[in-house]
């Protein structure tokens, strides 16, 4: 590992904080360092707040020092004003002469421009450490740009002989085919993405909250498959502790609030593609499918996931809802105490 490369980590390492909170900004991590020390670090923690630039440039106890530095930076620096100053200025600012950086980011208000600007001020500026790292720590961000859709995570549970729900059930509530553990890293997933999705009949049967009580964090914005308006009125999903976006036909359009928005989709179209422009208009960047065999199938069968999550119980239901059907590339298997979790990338 180069010394680059080292820094880069860091900056990585740092970036990974700000999951979940960040939205709809990117996750950054910066470093500064003088003769192999680490002298200010920071990260970008919540959108609207300071970068990660600035945080780590305000965390230098001897502001001296920062003419003989080299800050490294995950992505590359932003060149405009948004909600905060352009971060390449105030490198630029204070003096610092060398710039590392991960990958430029291909947002059209940045791309290249902020290496144009730091390069145009004198900077010495490396591009391109760690670059696949980089890309894959903003695949949120780059996909939202880059496809105009969200990163699609698909989630699911299955049984050993390859059952996602049970034929019959007494309660309206879910049947848990993984243990607690499994269920607490779900949780914890659901807290670092930005949205969850669900089909109605999972609304129906499970009367599920969809929010992160296993876990410290932001419940995510939760939407629900119902075109012909047949949820419960006493359905836990309509208890307005976070925003939730029922998606319906427009017959059975009703008036929004704050919390609760509806938006309309052409039943006889592409349903999964109408869902992804409406979660692009609504500015969302991630989404996990959680719902359904049918609602998760959709969106394999037209090809919009980017990855699924599996997760394998030890228990057996003989028949009922078979698990959807998904081919992708293996990237890891992993035993969680009795479950085993599988993930598959879409290549």
């Amino acid at each position: 590992m180069t010394l680059h490369e080292k820094y880069i980590k860091r900056c990585i390492q740092l970036a990974k904080n700000g999951l979940g909170t960040t939205y709809n900004n990117p996750l950054v991590g910066s470093v500064i360092v003088v003769d192999d020390t680490i002298i200010g670090e920071g990260w970008h923690y919540q959108s609207g707040k300071p970068h990660a630039e600035v945080n780590a440039i305000a965390s230098v106890k001897d502001t001296s020092l920062l003419k003989d530095a080299t800050i490294y930076v995950s992505l590359e620096p932003c060149s405009h004003f948004g909600k905060t100053p352009p971060c390449s200025d105030l490198i630029i600012k204070k003096g610092i002469k060398k710039v590392v950086i991960g990958t430029i980011d291909t947002f059209a208000k940045v791309s290249g421009n902020g290496v144009r600007r730091l390069m145009n001020a004198g900077c010495d500026v490396v591009l391109g450490v760690l670059e696949k790292e980089c890309l894959e720590l903003n695949k949120r961000f780059f996909t939202f740009h880059n496809k105009k859709r969200p990163y699609i995570v698909l989630k699911w549970a299955q049984t050993l002989d390859g059952y996602i729900a049970p034929a019959h059930t007494k309660k309206r509530e879910p049947v848990w085919i993984t243990n607690t553990h499994s269920k607490q890293i779900a949780h914890k997933w659901r807290a670092e993405e930005q949205a969850i999705l669900v089909g109605n009949q999972t609304v129906i049967k499970d009367n599920p909250k969809l929010t992160t009580r296993n876990w410290s964090g932001n419940h995510p914005i939760r939407i629900v498959i119902d075109r012909s308006n047949q949820i419960p009125v006493n359905s836990n999903i309509l208890d307005n502790i976070t925003k939730t976006i029922l998606i319906t036909t427009e017959q059975h359009i009703k008036k929004s609030t704050d919390t609760l928005i509806y938006e309309a989709v052409d039943a006889h179209n592409n349903i999964a593609k109408s869902i992804c422009d409406i979660l692009y208009k609504h500015k969302i960047q991630s989404v996990i499918i959680e719902g359904g065999t049918h609602t998760i199938q959709s969106f394999i069968d037209k090809n919009l996931w980017d990855e699924a999550r599996v997760f394998e119980g030890s228990i057996t239901f003989e028949s009922g809802t078979k698990a959807p059907i998904c081919k992708g590339v293996l990237i890891s298997r992993e035993k969680i105490t009795t479950d085993t979790l599988t993930t598959y990338k879409n290549d």
